[in-house]
């Protein structure tokens, strides 16, 4: 594998990745500040659902991987003879070290505390001493492994809060890590449903590892009313969900939602309030965990 690393404007960050990626057979293209260590680093910060704050730095390096030393030199050339591309110049092209991707991968990812006693744990590592209840999941096409906030904050509330739950909703599922952890701490019957199919097969296989068992389908596999609806989603999709998801908390039932952050506490217990009174129960990182109880 050869690493091209080119210089690049700020207006030019997009059109020379796109050209790289789309007509110069890069593998991958990757942005990283030009300036980054230095005096005139500068910092863009994103926020999670939002347009990013620009497409690039003042002078950004763009780093294209190629398979071939000869696709990498004319990827160069070609790009380098366009008229627009001025203000492009190489930084280096450079062959990329064999590693053992796998095992550089595992390495990134350890055991994870939820409680002092309920664990998240990759297959390639044995279960702390102290970890009573375990789910093991490995890093995959779907989102959740339980190294974000909004995931442990979820899964501390179910251990905390650990009842046998009749029917559970997770809704917006991901890996299936919040199902499995409510059939861990006491759930009976389970759906999870998502509206990517690829997280749908990814429950269900972590559901099989885990011998836990569960309905895992797309959204309109669940029905009824369930003692506790779970959705760690975003904000923006949390306030158009109002209805459905309080029409699914039986009264009486538990209502817990996450992907907000600290400022977007208000908006939601407005989107809720004509049904329930939302409230802060956690936080984590600018994150929080909001959860109500429906009223019998």
């Amino acid at each position: 594998m050869l690493e091209l690393l080119l210089v690049v404007p700020e207006a030019l960050v997009e059109p020379v990745s796109d050209a790289l990626m789309d007509e110069l057979e890069a593998l991958s293209v990757s942005v990283e500040d030009a300036d980054a260590d230095t005096a005139h680093e500068q910092a863009l910060f994103g926020e999670p659902g939002m347009p990013a704050p620009r497409g690039g730095w003042q002078r950004s390096v763009v780093k294209a991987l190629f398979e071939r030393e000869e696709t990498a030199t004319d990827a160069a050339t070609l790009l380098l003879a366009q008229d627009w591309a001025q203000g492009v110049h190489v930084q280096s092209l450079q062959a990329v070290p064999d590693e053992d991707w796998v095992r550089l991968t595992q390495s990134q990812f350890s055991p994870v505390s939820i409680t002092r006693d309920f664990w998240i744990v990759p297959t390639w590592h044995e279960p702390p001493a102290e970890a009573k209840r375990f789910i093991r999941l490995d890093p995959g096409l779907a989102f959740g492994t339980g190294t974000h906030p909004t995931t442990r904050m979820c899964l501390r509330w179910t251990a905390q809060h650990a009842t046998a739950w009749p029917r559970v909703l997770d809704y917006g599922c991901g890996s299936g890590i919040l199902a499995i952890g409510a059939a861990l701490h006491g759930a009976q019957l389970i759906d999870a449903v998502d509206i990517d199919p690829a997280a749908v097969v990814s429950t269900k296989a972590n559901a099989s590892a885990n011998q836990v068992t569960l309905q895992a389908g797309l959204p309109d596999a669940a029905k009824g009313e369930y003692d506790l609806v779970l959705a760690n989603i975003l904000a923006t999709p949390l306030k158009l969900l109002a209805p459905l998801l309080c029409g699914h908390v039986k009264p009486g039932g538990h209502l817990v939602l996450a992907g907000i952050l600290e400022r977007q506490a208000e908006e939601l217990k407005e989107a809720y309030a004509p049904w329930v009174a939302l409230d802060v129960s956690d936080t984590e990182d600018g994150w929080i965990l909001m959860t109500a109880q429906r009223r019998a």
